[in-house]
């Protein structure tokens, strides 16, 4: 067993550390909630074991944090009028970013956003229009930060291209393989749509659009909202900020947070909501104006759509893999993953109109 308390201590920590426990739902790394001692007050923390599966490389994560830092923190006293935190990365009692363990995992500690709140789903039009605000404001905030300083800490990620060839080698001799209905309907629902799985990166080819760094999971779960007045006054999970399309998270964004029903909800309930939509991209567009083409106008649709296909073939080629990338909690939950985001992504293309429409009318004056 690792011993917690003892990783905790080897951060700057004030006082003594009181407890450590599990934090979170997050698929990937392994997050706790540090509360230690200090003076009157107990302050909390945010320790995280970052998943060398996933990363293997964590160190260029811990730069590219850096970076981002030194890029948006000096900006932030040009908004006096709103909140908005960056997680700040604790040193350890060395002075170093980040500390090995004795397998060679790395551990670091961060600082914990208090009086907030996240949500596995969006649940109102007024809170999906603050998560529109709060990509938007973040993107606002990066948009200038030079791509090339930072790492690509996960090439290929959100490449569909790459996914469906990873997907066509473990489909024809899956580590696992399944002869389930709903395997056969995966495989059936890749098939059908593999043909425009790259037309984000087309688009990138003909310089339609253009890398710029991403936060690369904007989801609702890494939405801070103040539990006064529930504005959105942070993302987190920034290990994922790279290079990237701007489109992966406009497009996540709008996948994940026009699914009221959530992502372990029945199938039957899986639907992509018009109305947050809307809300989304009112909060979101305004902000980000200056800096949009029309090509970036045009491509929303396609990246929703693309970004909830994509996911569900991550998670399916996953489940054929044996659940190597995505943490599972209960057998064949990666692939119950994969057939809500196939669900979402055909609910989807039914209101392609209804959605283009929303995009043209988020751009009038």
């Amino acid at each position: 067993m690792t011993d917690l308390s003892a990783l905790a201590r080897q951060f700057a920590f004030p006082g003594e550390i009181l407890s450590v426990r599990e934090y979170g739902s997050g698929n990937v790394n392994d997050t706790y909630l540090v509360r230690a001692t200090a003076g009157q007050t107990i302050p909390a923390f945010i320790l995280q074991r970052l998943n060398p599966g996933v990363f293997p490389e964590p160190e260029k994560i811990m730069h590219n944090l850096r970076v981002l830092d030194n890029h948006v923190r000096p900006k932030l006293p040009a908004y006096p009028n709103r909140r908005w935190e960056l997680p700040t990365i604790i040193p350890t009692r060395t002075g170093a970013d980040y500390y090995h363990d004795r397998d060679g995992a790395l551990w670091r500690a961060q600082s914990f956003i208090a009086d907030t709140e996240c949500f596995s789903s969006i649940k109102s039009e007024s809170q999906a229009k603050e998560a529109g605000r709060a990509l938007g404001f973040f993107h606002v905030l990066i948009h200038d930060l030079p791509v090339h300083l930072l790492h690509d800490t996960l090439p290929g990620f959100h490449v569909t291209p790459d996914y469906l060839a990873g997907y066509e080698a473990l489909a024809a001799t899956p580590p696992r393989p399944d002869p389930s209905e709903d395997a056969l309907f995966c495989h059936r629902f890749i098939a059908e749509r593999k043909e425009t799985g790259g037309v984000l990166e087309a688009a990138r080819a003909r310089k339609e659009l253009l890398p710029c760094p991403i936060h690369g999971d904007p989801k609702p779960a890494n939405i801070l909202f103040a539990g006064n007045t529930g504005q959105a006054v942070s993302l987190i999970d920034l290990d994922t900020v790279k290079p990237g399309l701007l489109h992966y998270d406009i497009g996540d964004c709008l996948r994940s947070c026009c699914n009221p029903a959530g992502e372990n909800a029945p199938l039957a309930e899986i639907s992509f909501n018009l109305s947050y939509c809307a809300a989304i991209l009112q909060g979101y567009l305004p902000q980000v104006s200056p800096f949009f083409s029309p090509f970036d106008y045009h491509y929303i649709y396609d990246a929703v759509r693309l970004i909830a296909f994509e996911l569900g073939l991550r998670f399916f080629s996953d489940h054929l893999a044996g659940d190597v990338y995505f943490k599972i909690r209960k057998p064949g939950q990666n692939l119950k993953r994969a057939m809500v985001q196939f669900a979402l992504c055909r609910s989807i293309e039914a209101q392609e109109t209804e959605i283009r429409k929303i995009v043209r009318d988020s751009t009038q004056p």
